[in-house]
This record gives structure tokens, C-alpha cells and sequence, in this order.
């Protein structure tokens, strides 16, 4: 028997066509989700401002947690204003972007920036104090922050190369109480001294 070959490729170019679209409105989704996140955490969460994070390289897990702390306002939410795009200088705060977020949102932008690289912040550090802090690190900080603090797997955040005024901030939020910590956190933190936080925030910087 003869097949009728456009019947079997009409259908055949229909799901290519069906798959296509899909994907590109995938894309518009995303491309329209992170706009915000670009214009304070910059392209692929790779920050240029000193006071806001990257996150791009972070864990789906770490993004996901931090974006239902901040939807549920159980993490501080300071005012900041957009550094860039069509919002720039607009005043906005994580709680307020977090809470238009439903958890299926969520999970695609903390998708999106696990998969992008983290770029260290290039900033001038104190050697000498760095080295102070390698020690305290591994003395403190290394089971929940493994390699220096570099690496993703942990779901801890990434410290190695993030910026040091943001880092200054989360241990200032941490030692007052306006930030909450886990259970293992706390003692850690407590037990930090002022110079040993200085220490491990210029070692952290140190990571280039």
C-alpha cells in the first residue's frame, strides 16, 4: 500500500512547529520573571554594585529558600533603589519583589540562576587579614561553607568573591538579631569576635 507521505509530515512539522512556540514563550516567561533581578543584581546576577549580591551560580535550593523568607518577611527587606533599567532609581525592596511571586515563578528564576556562572566581585582586600580569616574560616565556617566558601552544593549561598559591603551588612543583620540563623549558625556567629568577622569578610573578598 502507498503512504501518503504528507500525511505523515504534516503532524510530524506540527510538533515541531507546537514545540517551538513553547519554548520561545518559556523563554518570553523567563526573559519577563528576572527583568527586575537584572536591573539590580545585573546581567546573568552578576552584580555591580557593592551593596547587592550576585547571585547567579547560586543553588536552585539556596535562591528558592531566600526568595520564600523574603515573600514571608522572616528575613530583613531594606529599601534599595534600581541601579539600572526602566526602573532605575525606583525604590524597591526583596519583600516586595518576592511576595508577586508564585512558588511554580520562583522555582524558574532560581532555575535560571543556578544554571549561570558566578563572577567574583574584583575588589582590593587586606592580605594580612585575609589570611587571618582562611584560619577562622576553617576553624568555623568550612562545614557549612565548603572549598572557602565557593562552592554551590552546600545550599549555603556562595561567599568566595561576593561583594564585602553586602557581606558586612548580612553579618551586621545576623549579630544584631535582624536576620534569622539556624540552629548550627548561631553559636558560630556568637562566638565571632568584631576582628574575626573583618577578617572573614577580607578573606572572602580575597577570592578573585
Amino acid at each position: 500500500m502507498k503512504t501518503n507521505t504528507r500525511i505523515l509530515l504534516f503532524p510530524f512539522l506540527g510538533t515541531l512547529l507546537a514545540g517551538g512556540f513553547l519554548m520561545d514563550a518559556a523563554a518570553a516567561d523567563i526573559a519577563t520573571l528576572i527583568a527586575p533581578c537584572e536591573d539590580c543584581h545585573g546581567k546573568d546576577g552578576a552584580s555591580e554594585e557593592p551593596k547587592i549580591p550576585t547571585i547567579g551560580g547560586y543553588s536552585a535550593i539556596y535562591i528558592t529558600d531566600s526568595l520564600a523568607v523574603y515573600r514571608d518577611k522572616t528575613r530583613p527587606c531594606e529599601d534599595v533603589k534600581y541601579p539600572a533599567g526602566k526602573h532605575k532609581g525606583e525604590t524597591t525592596n526583596m519583600c516586595e519583589v518576592a511576595k508577586n511571586l508564585s512558588d511554580e515563578e520562583s522555582g524558574l528564576v532560581a532555575e535560571h540562576y543556578a544554571g549561570k556562572p558566578f563572577v567574583r566581585a574584583k575588589q582590593s582586600f587586606d592580605a594580612e587579614l585575609a589570611k587571618v580569616g582562611k584560619g577562622i574560616h576553617a576553624l568555623e565556617c568550612k562545614k557549612c561553607h565548603e572549598d572557602g566558601g565557593s562552592s554551590s552544593d552546600d545550599d549555603a549561598g556562595i561567599l568566595a568573591g561576593q561583594w564585602m559591603p553586602y557581606l558586612q551588612d548580612q553579618f551586621e543583620e545576623y549579630t544584631t538579631g535582624k536576620r534569622p540563623m539556624t540552629k548550627k549558625m548561631k553559636p558560630k556567629i556568637e562566638k565571632l569576635s568584631a576582628d574575626d568577622i573583618k577578617a572573614l569578610i577580607q578573606y572572602y573578598g580575597s577570592f578573585q
